[in-house]
C-alpha cells in the first residue's frame, strides 16, 4: 500500500472519530436538557404546592389564633380552677379555638353582683330591677378576673357569648323532684342563696323557666348554662344527690323543649364530673371532703366543652 492510500485511510479514521464524538455529545446534551426540564417542572410544582399549603395553613392558623368570638364567664372558685392553665386549662383552650375570654369573679360589678352566682341569684342578674345595670357592665367587660392564658388582643365590641355557672353547693337541692313548679311571682327562691329552705328542685326549675323570657329578647347573644358540679358522697345523701341528677337531666333535656330559638345551650358539667352517670356523686373531687373538681375532672370537662361550644356557636349563628 502506498503512502497516499495510508494517508487517506488515516484521514477517514480521524473524521469518523470526530463524527462519533459529536453524536455522543449531542445525545448527552439532549438527555441533560430533558432532565433539567423535568427538574424545573417538579420544582415549580413543589413550589406551587408549598405555596398553597402555606396559604391554607396561614388561613387556618389565623382563624384559630385570633379570638374574634368574645365570651364572658360568670363563675367563682370552681370556674377559676377550670380556666387556669395549671388546672383545667379551659382559658387557653378557648383562646386556641378562636375565643377571646373575659370573666367575672367575687367582688365584680355594681353591688358586687359577682359575689352572687347561686341559682336563685340568676334572677337578679337577668330579670331583677337592677339587671339592666349588671348586664350592661357584663356585656362590655373585657378584663380578666382569674389567671389564664389570653394571647390575643380584644377584638372590640360586646361579649356575644354569656357563660354562667353555679358552684357545687347548688347541687344540695331539697324537696320533691315531682313537686309543682311555682309561678315566678310566687317563687321564694328568687334572688336567694342556695343554703336556705327554698332551694328546691321545683323552685330551681321555676327560676330557669323565667330566665327564658329575657334570653328570648336577646337573640344577638348566646347564653351558655353550665350545670352545677356534684357533691361528694361525704357531703350529701342519696336522696339529695338523686334530686341533683333529676334537676340537671331536666335542664339538659327538657328545659328548652318549648323554646324556639338557638341562642341558649346547656353544658352538663355535672354529668361529666359524675363520670357520665357512674353515680350521682362527685367522681372527681379534690379530696373526700372538698368537692371542688380535681384537675383530672376539669381536664375531662375541657376536652368535652370545646366541641360542644363550637357546635352551639355554629348552630346559633345559623339561626
Amino acid at each position: 500500500m502506498n503512502k497516499k492510500s495510508l494517508l487517506i485511510i488515516a484521514i477517514v479514521g480521524v473524521i469518523s472519530i470526530i463524527i462519533c464524538s459529536l453524536c455522543a455529545y449531542g445525545i448527552y446534551r439532549l438527555v441533560k436538557n430533558d432532565e433539567s426540564s423535568d427538574d424545573s417542572k417538579d420544582t415549580s410544582e413543589t413550589s406551587t404546592n408549598e405555596q398553597k399549603t402555606s396559604q391554607t395553613t396561614s388561613s387556618t392558623d389565623t382563624d384559630t389564633a385570633i379570638g374574634t368570638k368574645k365570651l364572658i364567664f360568670i363563675h367563682h372558685s370552681t370556674g377559676e380552677n377550670w380556666l387556669a392553665d395549671y388546672d383545667g386549662g379551659l382559658g387557653s383552650e378557648l383562646a386556641g379555638n378562636g375565643y377571646f375570654v373575659s370573666d367575672t369573679n367575687y367582688g365584680w360589678g355594681t353591688d358586687s353582683i359577682g359575689d352572687s352566682t347561686d341559682i336563685g341569684h340568676w334572677w337578679n342578674w337577668f330579670r331583677g330591677p337592677d339587671s339592666s345595670t349588671y348586664l350592661e357592665e357584663l356585656y362590655k367587660e373585657g378584663d380578666q378576673n382569674s389567671e389564664y392564658a389570653r394571647d390575643s388582643s380584644d377584638p372590640g365590641g360586646e361579649n356575644e357569648i354569656i357563660m354562667f355557672k353555679s358552684c357545687f353547693p347548688n347541687s344540695d337541692l331539697k324537696g320533691s323532684a315531682s313537686a309543682q313548679v311555682p309561678n315566678i311571682s310566687n317563687n321564694p327562691l328568687k334572688g336567694e342563696a342556695s343554703d336556705g329552705q327554698y332551694h328546691t328542685v321545683a323552685n330551681a326549675k321555676g327560676i330557669y323557666i323565667d330566665l327564658l323570657n329575657y334570653f328570648e329578647t336577646r337573640q344577638n347573644k348566646l347564653f351558655v348554662v353550665i350545670t352545677a358540679p356534684p357533691l361528694g358522697s361525704n357531703n350529701t345523701d342519696s336522696s339529695t344527690a338523686a334530686n341533683a341528677r333529676t334537676f340537671n337531666n331536666w335542664l339538659v333535656n327538657d328545659w328548652l323543649d318549648d323554646y324556639n330559638h338557638d341562642n341558649v345551650a346547656v353544658f352538663d358539667f355535672y354529668d361529666v364530673l359524675t363520670n357520665h352517670g357512674q353515680s350521682n356523686y362527685a367522681e372527681f373531687p379534690t379530696d373526700e371532703w372538698d368537692d371542688h373538681p380535681s384537675t383530672e375532672g376539669n381536664l375531662m370537662a375541657t376536652e368535652e366543652f370545646i366541641p360542644f361550644l363550637d357546635s352551639a356557636y355554629k348552630t346559633w349563628k345559623k339561626d
